[in-house]
Parts: C-alpha cells; sequence; structure tokens
C-alpha cells in the first residue's frame, strides 16, 4: 500500500509540473553536470536555472528557500568574474585543495549560516522544520563559496547539504526535487573525484614542464 501510495504522489507530483519547473531544474542538471567538467558555461545556466526557481519560490511564499536562491545567484555571478578575469588575464583556469585559511572561512559559513538562518525562521516564519532547513541552506552556502574559488571540497560542503535536502524534500511531498536531488548527490560524487584527477593531471604537468 505504501508502495502504491508513493507511485500515485510521484505521478500526480510529474503532472502538477509547470514548464517553468521543468526548465529550472533542467538548467539546474545543466549546472551541475557543466561544473563536474569544471566548464565555465555552469555559471551562465545556473544563473538561469536560479532565476527561474527564485520566481517559483517567491510566487509560492518560499521566503527562506528564496534567500538561499539569492545567496546562490550572488555567488554565481562571483565566480563568473573571477574565472572570466582569470582567463582574461591568461591564468590557468585549474582546480586546487583549500588552505587552512580557506578551510576555516568556509566551516566559518556554515555554522554561522546555520545560526542566522535558524534564528530567522523561527523568529520570522512559520516554518516547521527550521533545523534541517537551516543546516541544508547554510553547508550549500560554503560550499558554494568553494565552487566559485575552484575548491575540491566544494564538492564534499554540498553533498552533506544534498544528503540532508534528499529527505527534507521528501517529508514535504516533494517527491520531483527529492529525486532531483538524489542525482545532484551522485554527480558530485563523481565531480569530486573528477576534480582530483583534473588536479593530479596538472600537477603532473607542471613536474614535467619544470
Amino acid at each position: 500500500m505504501e508502495i502504491q501510495e508513493w507511485l500515485h504522489l510521484f505521478v500526480e507530483q510529474v503532472k502538477a509540473t509547470s514548464y517553468l519547473e521543468w526548465a529550472a531544474v533542467g538548467f539546474g542538471v545543466t549546472e551541475v553536470l557543466l561544473a563536474k567538467r569544471n566548464h565555465i558555461a555552469l555559471y551562465p545556466a545556473g544563473i538561469i536555472g536560479i532565476l527561474l526557481s527564485l520566481y517559483l519560490k517567491l510566487n509560492a511564499r518560499l521566503y527562506a528557500e528564496s534567500l538561499l536562491s539569492m545567496y546562490y545567484l550572488i555567488m554565481s555571478v562571483y565566480g563568473w568574474i573571477i574565472w572570466s578575469r582569470r582567463r582574461a588575464r591568461n591564468e590557468t583556469l585549474t582546480v586546487s585543495w583549500t588552505n587552512k585559511q580557506e578551510l576555516q572561512i568556509a566551516f566559518y559559513i556554515a555554522i554561522g549560516g546555520y545560526f542566522v538562518l535558524y534564528y530567522a525562521l523561527i523568529n520570522f516564519t512559520n516554518s516547521d522544520v527550521p533545523i534541517l532547513d537551516a543546516f541544508v541552506s547554510s553547508t550549500a552556502w560554503a560550499g558554494m563559496w568553494l565552487l566559485a574559488r575552484r575548491k575540491i571540497e566544494n564538492w564534499i560542503f554540498l553533498n552533506v547539504s544534498n544528503i540532508v535536502a534528499i529527505p527534507l524534500m521528501w517529508h514535504k511531498n516533494y517527491v520531483m526535487f527529492a529525486l532531483l536531488t538524489l542525482f545532484l548527490f551522485i554527480v558530485a560524487i563523481f565531480g569530486y573525484f573528477d576534480w582530483k584527477k583534473i588536479y593530479e593531471r596538472n600537477k603532473l604537468s607542471k613536474r614535467l614542464v619544470s
């Protein structure tokens, strides 16, 4: 019976999904796949997806989620600018591990963002899942900051966010978004190992040149 209810919910969710929602999901998937390849086109694809989802969230009065989308938008523009400036200076566009200071900043963003969001959700919204909602958003904030700086650990922070977001979306009966997040989780795993290979390949190339 539970499986039948799940299938019924899934079918109803698909039927209820608007073309705008499908477009937002499509651009979101494209962004992650391009990020996995370390391709600059991830930013325009991401920005379009974010703007579409932001419109949908505001229309649904999901203000906390809208705030997260606005942050994604800012970090996407920030990352695009950094990448474009490096390309203009003919600098090597590569990935790297975080240093101690960058890792500390990422944790400050995640921890500080959590308490700020938790406070806001409790005092200014009617959220029934403030702990999980704040955790998903704050760890994603840190991950996006690291992604903009081409740091391999961005995949770890983003997947910590994803692994909690999957049951959260399920709890909210957002079946399609739960499945999308599961897909993003899997892609992020491959993205992590692909970026490690890119780093090792670039490291080997520098040794051969020297």
